[in-house]
């Protein structure tokens, strides 16, 4: 074959190729055009689904939180059914006056042999009968609230690993019910027996805020109750809580240790005038005697004892922080 034929075979070949690129290039460009606006426009969608669907849950959210404050307020004002239960004793109200006219019958007798001033044997009375049995109850019921919170930790993470391990909630409970020490066991106890008898899991731990009034208890609430409602990662969301109580904690033993100074220092100013007084009263008794054998001495006495009182609730102020 010659040069010219070669030539004229080459020129023909790439004749060829141009036309067909050129008649084949607006098909494929327009398909390909084609492919990439309806992947813009399932993407759209899918994108406008997925923010309709966190919206959503946002709105789910916001409502179930509405619904806990709104239960939060209407609980707010504590029953003495309710202070019972939160310090952990079987009194009815008959029981709680007995013990408290006892206290104050015995209050008021002691300051009547000891001083012989009827006026402060009631005063000691009225102590008595509304001041030592709340007193009495507060107390039972913070040790019981820290023993709750010293263990609520562990079961929570008990509560991941059951989860992580395919267990379900209702048997995670359960566990921790049968487990865990008081007075975590028995308040877990109840929230399987509040299952078994229909109550729902989230309307059920929300009993636990009741009678164990922390803030730690109520996150854990509003945990299960937003999960029952819009679903979620439970165990991860428990294992961060589990972390942030024990933070608190943490922050709270702190807190706690770096006041200690300035509680020992309102304790002791506290209690000076009163060791003072017996002290006098121990050396010369008709020194002091004047402050309740005369009507100027029950003015003063009066006077001190409303300032003190005053001084003492300013020093639990600055002293006691919330976390």
């Amino acid at each position: 074959m010659d040069t010219q034929s070669i030539l004229v075979a080459l020129l023909t070949t790439f004749s060829v190729v141009t036309i067909g690129i050129v008649l084949i290039e607006p098909l494929m460009t327009g398909g390909a055009r084609a492919e990439k606006r309806h992947e813009a426009v399932v993407g759209g969608t899918i994108r406008k689904r997925a923010i309709e669907e966190s919206g959503n849950r946002r709105r789910q959210v916001a409502d179930a939180l509405k619904e806990l404050e709104e239960r939060q307020k209407a609980r707010k004002r504590v029953t003495l059914e309710q202070r019972f239960l939160q310090a952990g004793v079987n009194w009815s109200r008959k029981t709680y006056w007995l013990i408290s006219i006892g206290c104050g019958l015995g209050v008021g007798f002691l300051m009547l042999v000891l001083l012989g001033q009827p006026i402060l044997a009631l005063g000691g009375m009225f102590v008595g009968v509304f001041g030592i049995p709340n007193f009495l109850l507060n107390r039972w019921a913070k040790k019981r609230q820290k023993k709750f919170l010293e263990e609520f930790p562990n079961a929570i993470e008990a509560i991941v690993r059951g989860i992580k391990s395919g267990l379900p909630l209702n048997d995670c409970l359960r566990l921790i019910a049968n487990e865990a020490k008081e007075p975590l066991k028995a308040e877990f106890r109840y929230i399987v027996e509040a299952q078994q008898m229909g109550v729902s899991i989230a309307d059920s731990i929300m009993k636990i805020y009741e009678r164990i009034p922390l803030s730690e208890v109520n996150f854990f609430a509003i945990v299960i109750q937003i999960q029952v409602k819009s679903g979620g990662n439970l165990g991860e969301i428990l294992l961060n809580l589990s972390k942030v109580i024990r933070d608190r904690k943490r922050l709270r033993d702190k807190v706690d240790a770096m006041s200690q100074e300035a509680k020992s220092s309102a304790g002791i100013i506290g209690a000076l005038p009163a060791l003072v007084g017996g002290l006098t009263w121990l050396g010369s008794p008709e020194y002091i005697q004047l402050m309740w054998t005369t009507k100027a001495g029950l003015v003063g006495l009066g006077i001190c004892v409303t300032i003190m009182a005053f001084g003492v609730f300013v020093m639990k102020k600055m002293i006691n922080f919330e976390i």
